[in-house]
């Protein structure tokens, strides 16, 4: 390790966060809230690690990855465009992992300390050292937390809508609701919440979903079915990254349209998190996949602005915000779904026969999981529909059936994930069920890879 240096509750009525901050929003109790600390690496886990860290102890920051040219040149190029983002964020202070020390790590770590902002080098995550150089070095107060989160955000998105109206796609996942929850309580009843079933849930999730928002929660929820659209526009579609671009385009229409008939909206508010925005190409040369809430959207939406309070939120952070506004934990621990459904758990072309036989192979792993205790020790588990048929016996007869993947992992922030060693029994007892309870299946195998070198997801 070096160090250079260079030189409440969700009922809280909103008056009285504002006697809480002062008059420019940036202090609240006495404590500076916008800190920002950037944490520059070529390596993902460790940079999550410490961004964490260094968010634990009070003290906001981002990742910048970069990774080495595939020339001088455009290691130089590289290195430019992260200067540049250090430049235009303005941080308090820069921590630079660099556990290889290489000839990029040294012409990157030259370039920054031209800054004249404190630098740490670091190549491992240790807490007195970061509280050392955030506290003392930098001379930082700490004072961004869940609960500062909210209410700054609060005032942020009140600042920005003003009186104008916001529309939310609301999927009833973590991320929507929370995104939803947060936005109602800054605005009110200028949110209206499209939930869209475009029949690419869960088998009962559509039903769940309207009724707890319409129970729940005083917000104005608007149901739309487009089931039938949205398989015509993947009819033959067998590759994964036009499928979510197909889908997170249809899903924007699909708001455009319902901005119409309720009036003049002005604002899209939606549950993109950190991750998202990190996988979807930080280093836009080494984009991962394209998320429907980032790089899937249309170049030109109908609307005036994007509103993303989650942006850079890691996913258990996300679950504390929901948790600070008072959201129910059957929302809050939900099972995490990607954006474009079922669609990317179908490998290869979507078509309704296989959704349904994926439908209810899902439910009776997630049914199976949840009997024998363990969905709260798990970060996600689902399964996925394959491409691949093979051979089999049904009742004596020759069949030749699609082949099911279950997958059951655990992760701190859904960048790195490791898979989960289930209990023989469960496995055994969901395996049979499936094969005999659901048509069309007559092989399941059970995917064993961590992330990375695989996604959690399939596509």
């Amino acid at each position: 390790m070096d160090t250079m240096d260079n030189n409440d509750n969700i009922k809280n009525p909103l008056n009285q966060v504002n006697s809480e901050f002062n008059n420019n929003n940036n202090i609240y109790n006495g404590k500076i809230i916008d800190e920002l600390v950037i944490v520059v690496s070529d390596e993902l886990k460790l940079s999550q690690a410490v961004a964490r860290k260094t968010r634990e102890l009070g003290v906001y920051s981002e990742v910048l990855i970069y990774r080495n040219g595939l020339n001088e040149a455009d290691t130089l190029a590289k290195i430019n465009q992260i200067a540049d983002e250090l430049k235009s964020k303005n941080p308090a202070g820069i921590i630079f992992i660099n556990e290889l020390s290489n000839k990029t790590d040294n012409l990157l770590l030259n370039e920054i300390s031209k800054f004249n902002k404190p630098i740490l080098q670091i190549k491992e995550t240790d807490e007195e050292i970061l509280k050392d150089f955030l506290f003392n070095k930098c001379k930082l107060s700490g004072g961004w937390n869940v609960k500062t989160f909210i209410e700054k955000s609060v005032l942020d998105i009140k600042n920005k809508v003003g009186d104008k109206k916001v529309l939310c796609g609301l999927s009833g996942g973590v991320d929507s609701s929370v995104t939803a929850v947060l936005v109602n309580r800054a605005v009110g009843k200028q949110l209206s919440c499209i939930f869209v079933d475009h029949g690419l849930l869960r088998k009962y999730e559509a039903e769940q979903v309207e009724n707890i928002f319409k129970t729940q929660f005083d917000i104005n929820l608007i149901k739309v079915n487009a089931q039938d659209r949205f398989l015509d526009k993947l009819s033959g579609i067998r590759d994964p990254e036009k499928k979510r671009k197909i889908i997170g385009e249809e899903f924007i229409r699909v708001f455009e349209e319902e901005a119409k008939r309720i009036g003049e909206i002005d604002f899209l508010a939606q549950g993109t998190i950190y991750p998202d925005v990190i996988e979807s190409g930080i280093d836009k040369s080494s984009v991962v996949k394209r998320h429907h809430n980032v790089g899937g959207l249309p170049e030109k939406i109908g609307f005036k602005g994007l509103i993303e309070p989650l942006k850079y939120l890691f996913k258990d952070e996300v679950i504390m915000v929901g948790r600070e506004l008072g959201i129910p934990e059957s929302i809050i621990l939900r099972q995490p779904f990607p954006g474009p459904g079922l669609a990317v758990r179908v490998i290869g072309e979507v078509n309704k026969e296989k959704l349904d036989i994926l439908r209810d192979a899902d439910f009776i792993f997630r049914e199976e999981i949840e009997k024998a205790g363990l969905n709260k020790e798990l970060s996600q588990y689902f399964a996925v529909l394959t491409d691949v048929r093979s051979v089999g016996v049904r009742n004596g007869i020759r069949t030749y059936d699609y082949t099911i993947a279950l997958r059951a992992i655990k992760t701190n922030d859904f960048m790195t994930v490791d898979w989960v060693r289930l209990p023989y029994d469960v496995l055994a007892e969901t395996v049979y069920r499936i094969v005999n309870e659901v048509d069309h299946i007559n092989r399941v195998v059970y995917d064993i890879t961590p992330k990375p070198p695989a996604t959690v997801e399939w596509e």
